[in-house]
């Protein structure tokens, strides 16, 4: 009888962690270029300056970026079962760099709607594909710290954009002509290189099973209450996100008679507290019970509303956004387990539709827009608040 030979086991057991995390190393450059959709926000400010554009028409832009959310989450997962998730991410990643490089050859209205289409068509693509490769590389016990590390990661480039595209319109830092537009080819380089890193690193994906969900069966588990009110929380949890991120630095030149230059800095703050939100409220769910961790964010939310609507002071509106950024940061994750908890048998399918929620990133911005250009920004927070009253009835739909 053989016996194993323990010496050789443990080196290839060490030899397969250390490849590991290797291969976490690509797919975490990947994350960060998830995050460049949020360069939406202040890049969509910027264009509405340079265009002289009006709220309504500026506001398009983010609208675009999250209306591909809609059309594109299930037939991604038809695509992924069929050339597999590492191709499907490098897909995203190529669509992503072709929306970078638009606008470093131009900023006509027309280029930029086609650029931000792409970054929303790519961003699609990349989250409904990238977050089930972790799974491939990061099993068991280590899937939801490195699920978390992502989008910290995420978060980085999310943070980085505002300050950017603010050192590239007061020329801090060389920007070959491009003013503000320099964020564009900075983000586009990091974009090549996570192509080319996951492209060259072998990730061994298991056998699809050729199953997957189809618009009409999706669609029907609407007729579930708590499927349906869950994709309606989703959608105002989106609204309220890209909203905030694109409205603060807006409120901020309208109360205080900022630049936009200087108002650049409401942006990165609603990130900042909506990464510490992440990293803090997966502590805050294990010793809370989820309904009263939801209700605390909710108020939270509620008490940035008010302070949006009537802050005159620097501080008053940096408490309001830290607030919103922070409440607003778990929602999404304890919306989507109740979804899933409630149709166990049907994850794929109600997966799908709360990805298709993220179409609330559109909704939102567009009725933002027509509403602070009738009566100010004011409107734009209205709006907001409308999100903030339904996620409130949605505190008795989480369980205890």
């Amino acid at each position: 009888m053989a016996f194993p030979n323990w010496q050789t086991i443990a080196i290839e057991k060490k030899t397969m962690n250390k490849s590991s995390k290797l291969t976490l190393i690509p797919v975490m450059l990947c994350f960060f270029a998830m995050g460049f959709v949020d360069l939406v926000g202040i890049a969509s400010n910027y264009v509405k300056e340079d265009l002289d554009l009006n709220d309504a028409t500026a506001n398009l832009f983010p609208s675009l970026v999250f209306f591909w959310f809609l059309i594109f989450s299930v037939p991604t997962g038809m695509l992924m079962n069929k050339i597999g998730r590492k191709r499907t991410v490098l897909l995203s990643l190529i669509v992503t760099a072709v929306s970078l490089l638009l606008p470093i050859l131009g900023e006509s209205f027309e280029l930029m709607l086609v650029s931000f289409s792409l970054l929303g068509i790519g961003n699609a693509l990349m989250q409904t594909s990238l977050n089930p490769l972790v799974s491939v590389v990061a099993t068991g016990k280590h899937l939801a710290s490195t699920l978390t590390f992502g989008q910290f990661v995420k978060a980085i480039a999310s943070f980085l954009a505002p300050y950017i595209a603010m050192w590239g319109a007061i020329a801090t830092i060389p920007t070959f002509g491009l003013g503000w537009r320099v964020l564009f080819p900075i983000y586009l380089v990091i974009g090549i290189a996570a192509t080319v890193f996951l492209a060259g690193t072998p990730i061994e994906e298991e056998e699809m099973d050729g199953g997957v969900s189809g618009f009409g069966e999706c669609f029907r588990l609407l007729g579930k209450p708590i499927v349906l009110l869950s994709f309606i929380a989703i959608m105002c949890h989106v609204g309220i996100d890209v909203g905030t991120n694109t409205t603060a630095p807006k409120i901020l030149i309208e109360r205080l008679h900022w630049t936009l230059n200087e108002a650049a800095i409401a942006t990165s703050l609603y990130f900042i507290f909506r990464t510490i939100g992440c990293f803090t409220g997966s502590f805050f769910l294990r010793i809370l019970k989820p309904r009263l961790f939801f209700a605390i964010s909710i108020v939270m939310m509620a008490l940035s509303m008010i302070g949006l609507f009537v802050g005159e002071s620097k501080i008053i509106l940096y408490i309001a956004i830290a607030l919103v950024g922070y409440g607003n940061s778990n929602v999404f994750s304890i919306v989507f387990s109740q979804a899933l908890l409630s149709v166990p048998e049907k994850k794929n399918e109600v997966s799908g539709l709360m990805i298709m929620g993220l179409f609330g990133g559109t909704v939102f911005p567009l009725i933002m827009g027509f509403a602070s250009d009738a009566v100010g920004q004011v409107g734009a927070v209205a709006v907001m608040t409308v999100g903030v009253i339904y996620l409130f009835s949605y505190i008795n739909k989480v369980e205890m």
